[in-house]
């Protein structure tokens, strides 16, 4: 595409791509925003040296025009995107590329595998932080995924509401909480499992957490309490029927006097799994497999289209809406800004993404062009972000939680534990987008 744009001089036309989800898995009524940290980390990156543009040449890809543009490849378009941690529904506009067609065309793989891929996780993550119901939860998906899927899975999940993550990298690139126990190797390599949870008390203090269930769990608590007394941390229980082990676990520890010691539970969880243990006395969880692939629901299912051109080369030049038109999956022509409305109880709803209005006296300009936009206000766009060169300025990791009524069940709607529910902390001010309202989704 790009070499035949280039050829036949579409390529410096301003164009808009969004990115949006046609549906959502069957079952659920929202997903969660991840991953726009990460990708404009990786568009800050994104270049082509001589080993790149050499392959493309040998390939046969690249004719010399082609070569010579990616060689002096660098965004400088600007980027608008709902808030990591964000709630978004079928057709929410949750990223906007708006930049000539050439530099926009080729960050469509780019855009789609960091965003699909962690929005997928924190989708998930979300149904089993609302399924916990304010227990912690402990990533621990690293050996069930690529080394790579594994560090952006536990941003994700810690995005979505997660507490802690098992991967030590996730703690170094993210800031991510890390956390996590001993292995049942741990106990193997040892002659007893006494001398096993003595070795690990020893050199962690008795506020760590033992693995009880090597051999036979009831033991293994009277064990863990005699060596490191009543003020154990916890014990983690990773197999068996969860339900009657936690209880058993629970009445063992409180009848050794160690009342405080927590009880961490492993073992192929999900949503459901979690939900079926709400009313057992357990603290904790560490999720692996189904969080790092989406409980089910692997990749989010976005898309990235283009949706408004102009007809001619130049930053000044009116956008027109495009949308094509095949059957099952029709577009919606215009950009859009996404604006989400709350009820009386400040319960937020669907987004709702209007196509911009004719500017009046101007028919055959919209309120996308670049120079009506820029004068309804000065500031800079809440969630815009513009790039030259390396010059990104976007939150690594802005932790948010963004709940549903039943992990299981999911609400229509985003239901907030407060009134900052499915935002970050905190966000730089932002500007007035058409009639008034912000061009963010959220609100």
């Amino acid at each position: 595409m790009l070499r035949a744009a280039l050829r036949s001089g579409v390529a410096q036309r301003r164009a808009v791509f969004e990115v949006f989800a046609r549906h959502l898995p069957h079952g659920r009524r929202y997903g969660v925003v991840a991953g726009a940290g990460r990708l404009l980390d990786a568009l800050a990156r994104f270049r082509f040296g001589p080993e790149e543009l050499g392959f493309l040449a040998d390939a046969g890809v690249a004719d010399e025009e082609t070569l010579r543009y990616l060689e002096a490849y660098a965004f400088s378009g600007d980027i608008w995107g709902y808030a990591e941690g964000d709630c978004y529904f079928p057709g929410s506009p949750i990223l906007v590329v708006e930049a000539e067609f050439a530099e926009a065309v080729v960050l469509e793989t780019l855009v789609l595998s960091i965003l699909n891929h962690d929005c997928a996780i924190a989708s998930a993550a979300s149904r089993m932080v609302n399924a916990a119901t304010g227990r912690p939860l402990i990533e621990m998906g690293s050996r069930r995924t690529h080394e790579l899927a594994a560090v952006a899975s536990a941003r994700a999940a810690y995005i979505a509401g997660f507490d802690f993550t098992s991967n030590l990298r996730a703690g170094h690139d993210y800031g991510v909480p890390t956390s996590g126990t001993a292995a049942h190797a741990f106990t193997l390599v040892h002659d007893t499992e006494r001398d096993a949870f003595r070795a690990q008390v020893d050199a962690l203090g008795p506020g760590t957490t033992l693995l009880v269930d090597t051999y036979d769990v009831a033991a293994a608590v009277r064990t863990a309490v005699e060596v490191a007394g009543p003020d154990l941390g916890a014990v983690r229980i990773d197999s068996g029927d969860l339900l009657v082990v936690a209880r058993q676990a629970r009445a063992e520890l409180d009848s050794l006097g160690a009342t405080k010691t927590r009880i961490v539970v492993s073992g192929d969880l999900d949503e459901y799994s979690i939900a079926a243990l709400a009313a057992t006395p357990v603290d904790g969880y560490g999720v692996g497999t189904s969080l790092v692939t989406g409980s089910g629901v692997p990749t989010a299912a976005l898309v990235y289209k283009l949706v408004a051109r102009a007809d001619e080369a130049g930053g000044s030049a009116p956008l027109r809406a495009v949308a094509k038109r095949s059957v099952g999956k029709p577009g919606r022509p215009g950009r859009k800004w996404a604006v989400r409305r709350r009820d009386g109880a400040g319960t937020a709803g669907p987004s709702w993404s209007p196509r911009c209005p004719p500017i009046p006296g101007r028919a055959t300009e919209c309120c996308c062009s670049r120079s009506s936009w820029a004068a309804r206000s000065s500031t800079g766009s809440r969630w815009r972000r513009r790039a030259h060169g390396t010059a990104w300025s976007w939150p690594s990791s802005p932790r948010t939680r963004c709940s549903s009524r039943a992990a299981t069940r999911p609400s229509r709607r985003c239901s907030a534990r407060r009134a900052t529910n499915c935002r970050p902390a905190s966000r730089p001010a932002g500007r007035a987008g058409p009639s008034g309202r912000s061009p963010a989704p959220g609100r």
